[in-house]
């Protein structure tokens, strides 16, 4: 008998699942800068309620005033006409930009470069001081006979201005979003489809579009945000929105902190608005992108609910 068979056989022992033993892994400081970082906002949140500085009572009489829902409201109109007009150009800007024709090519570039270089601020007073320029329109033939004459200062009023600033300007941002989103969907997508014979209007609005608007979405909603916040510069041409009218109040009755404090959470509250729509629309066109859709925040606290009720039972076998 040799020397490895003179060995002993070793035995192979067999451990159950519930004999494992899982060591728990210790994370001293997240426990540390987590409770620090707890502290510093309790200590926030308590000078935030009791400081007598930010007069939550003023704040509670000016945040529904009729004055304020009416700023409030020319606000979401600002936006809602500059967002609107500004992507409707911006669209056209984009496909000139991508088309074959040299002329438009470089009228697109031309605007997109122009409009993102000069401040919004600029562009603004410049359409509020349009009469000094041109005290009266015209519609009719180039270099010709006038058909419709009118008036610049009856026509373009204050409000009127803002939105053709805000709209020109959205525009330039806009054109450059949906000309990333269109050139980020695979050509060989395109070939494919025009291998197939589809027809080049089917092949954008089905193959396309709900491609690019998943590269498309997240910056559109960024600038329809900024776009949001941005209408408080209009203020400088004596428009009575948010901003503006909470300027007029604090000027009137020297309560600077709880009026900016009302301008400060309606402006909060629309954009939680803005970005819970957001999420809806990404969630829309992230079908067939991805294989499990993102739950909804009432989905995720239904499945929480179910894991911690179900949790005893599974314990217990």
């Amino acid at each position: 008998m040799t020397q490895l068979e003179a060995r002993p056989t070793p035995v192979e022992t067999v451990i159950g699942d519930e004999d494992l033993v899982v060591a728990r892994k210790w994370h001293p400081w997240r426990w540390v800068i987590s409770i620090a970082v707890l502290v510093v906002v309790a200590q926030f949140l308590h000078g935030f309620a009791t400081n007598p500085g930010w007069d939550w009572g003023t704040f509670a009489d000016y945040f529904t005033a009729p004055s304020i829902l009416s700023a409030l409201w020319l606000t979401i109109q600002l936006t809602f006409w500059g967002t609107l007009f500004g992507f409707v150009i911006g669209i056209a800007l984009a496909i000139a930009r991508l088309s074959n024709n040299p002329v438009l090519q470089v009228i697109s570039w031309f605007y997109i470069w122009a409009f993102r270089s000069i401040p919004l601020i600029v562009q603004l007073l410049f359409w509020f001081n349009l009469a000094y320029l041109y005290q009266t329109l015209s519609l009719g033939i180039p270099f010709g006979p006038a058909f419709f004459e009118f008036n610049v200062n009856s026509v373009i009023s204050g409000s009127t201005a803002a939105i053709i600033g805000l709209a020109l300007h959205q525009a330039a941002y806009s054109a450059e979003i949906v000309r990333a989103g269109i050139i980020s969907v695979d050509q060989g997508q395109l070939e494919a489809s025009a291998a197939l014979g589809i027809p080049k209007r089917r092949e954008f609005f089905k193959i396309v579009l709900p491609q690019a608007m998943r590269g498309i979405l997240p910056n559109a909603a960024n600038e329809v945000i900024s776009l949001f916040k941005g209408t408080s510069i209009v203020s400088v041409m004596a428009i009575a929105e948010l901003f503006y009218q909470v300027q007029v109040v604090y000027g009137r009755n020297g309560r600077v902190v709880p009026l900016l404090m009302v301008a400060t959470v309606w402006y909060i509250v629309l954009t939680s608005i803005l970005s819970v729509v957001q999420f809806y629309v990404e969630r829309h066109y992230a079908k067939g992108a991805v294989r499990n859709i993102p739950l909804t925040p009432i989905q995720k606290l239904r499945k929480k609910l179910a894991e911690i009720t179900l949790a005893p039972r599974g314990a217990t076998r």
